[in-house]
């Protein structure tokens, strides 16, 4: 009889959800055949079967929450077949089907050397027990080198906390400045109801907090006169045609920056994250080499994500390296805003909602249709300069009738 565990599937998450299973008790399975589905913090994986077996118990239930390295089920694997042999390559499945976000969130993705880790903490789910450790002091014990199975944790069930990494005196500059408050407490009398947060949520709570604490972030704002524009143009795919021009123009603000090598890699072709919002929280879709790709095709795989990232069908290669971030925030409401730049991205663009605004004109007073833009980028590696030569670039593209 062999347990079968939930195997560490890259996302910086200590759990995930169970969805449904593919299987019952005495079902017979082949390795790598599907066995359930589990919702990560970024959509919904299909976890395949270790080795070929009979299943004799599932230890979880839909909607279950299951920690990583919980017994999932348990089997009996046919004559000659091991686990141990099987497993490494069905977790590569698994683990290829998801994508990690930079430090573990839903807005990134998973940066140099933590993609073979997850492999090979996934590769032995069966094999070995899994240390249970907080997310931020996996990612953090991570960052500093520090094999998280030699810790002592302290935390509920020995559970390795964000305090015993830092407790070991390491250098951490990654690490939290102070420790979070504790919760307050709920106003007497008043109605409320205390929700957890999980999976697009909670991911998006460590990706927001990964950018406070990595990005000098800067913001300029702008308007594009849309007053030349012909009947039919598409907002969306006309934005993303002036951010390819952008990024001819100044090519900087396409890349990544890498803070521990003091190095960024600047792209040849543009991967714009665009972000969609869901009724679960936050998902960033990529739509590849939007320089190369016509506005029809772009208007095409704009929708195909958006429709996939709401009804959370999205693989999760689609939702791994973008270069640049697209907030089109004025599609429900607002003008401005300073939208948060991701790591290892180095800059967003927020669009706001376009209006009639009134404009002098040497020949006296006119209305205009104009888009208004925020740009934020990380100052630590992208000069104003370059920001704001990037912006006139993009608002020259937007300007032009078609």
């Amino acid at each position: 009889m062999t347990v079968f565990k939930l195997p560490d599937l890259g996302e910086g998450l200590s759990e995930a959800e169970i969805v449904r299973w593919h299987v019952k008790v005495g079902d017979h399975v082949l390795v790598d055949e599907p066995m359930l589905s589990i919702e990560t913090a970024k959509a919904v994986v299909e976890v395949p079967a270790p080795a070929s077996g009979t299943i004799v118990a599932l230890h979880a239930r839909p909607g279950d929450r299951i920690e990583i390295g919980a017994a999932l089920m348990e089997f009996a694997p046919d004559a000659g077949e091991t686990p141990s042999a099987a497993a490494p390559v069905a977790e590569r499945h698994a683990v290829a089907s998801v994508a990690s976000a930079d430090g573990g969130t839903v807005v990134g993705q998973m940066r140099a050397g933590e993609e073979s880790d997850a492999v090979l903490e996934a590769a032995n789910a069966v094999t070995r027990p899994r240390v249970r450790a907080v997310p931020a002091a996996r990612a953090l014990a991570r960052s500093l080198g520090v094999d998280v199975s030699s810790v002592t944790g302290t935390g509920r069930g020995g559970s390795v906390t964000l305090s015993d990494i830092i407790g070991l005196g390491l250098p951490a500059r990654n690490a939290p400045s102070k420790m979070h408050p504790a919760p307050v407490p709920a106003l007497a009398g008043e109605p409320g109801d205390v929700e957890v947060l999980r999976s697009l949520r909670r991911a998006m709570a460590q990706s927001m907090a990964l950018s406070r604490d990595s990005v000098m972030a800067c913001s300029v704002f702008d308007d594009a006169d849309l007053h030349r524009w012909r009947d039919g143009n598409d907002y969306t795919t006309r934005v993303l045609r002036a951010i390819a021009a952008g990024a001819q123009a100044e090519p900087g603000l396409n890349a990544w920056y890498d803070a521990d090598s003091q190095s960024r890699t600047l792209f040849e072709h543009v991967h714009v994250g665009i972000a969609v919002d869901t009724a679960d929280g936050l998902l960033v879709p990529v739509i590849r080499n939007v320089d190369q790709q016509s506005p029809a095709e772009l208007r095409a795989e704009l929708d195909r994500l958006k429709r996939a990232a709401r009804e959370r069908t999205v693989r999760s290669e689609e939702l791994r390296h973008f270069t640049f971030m697209l907030s089109n925030f004025g599609m429900i409401a607002g003008r401005y805003a300073t939208p948060v730049v991701v790591p290892p991205a180095v800059a967003i663009l927020g669009t706001g909602r376009a209006r009639r605004d009134v404009i002098a004109t040497a020949d006296g007073v006119e209305t205009h249709a104009r888009m208004p833009l925020s740009l934020t980028f990380d100052h630590r590696v992208v000069t104003g300069g370059e920001a704001v030569r990037f912006l006139g670039a993009l608002i020259a593209d937007l300007e032009r009738p078609e």
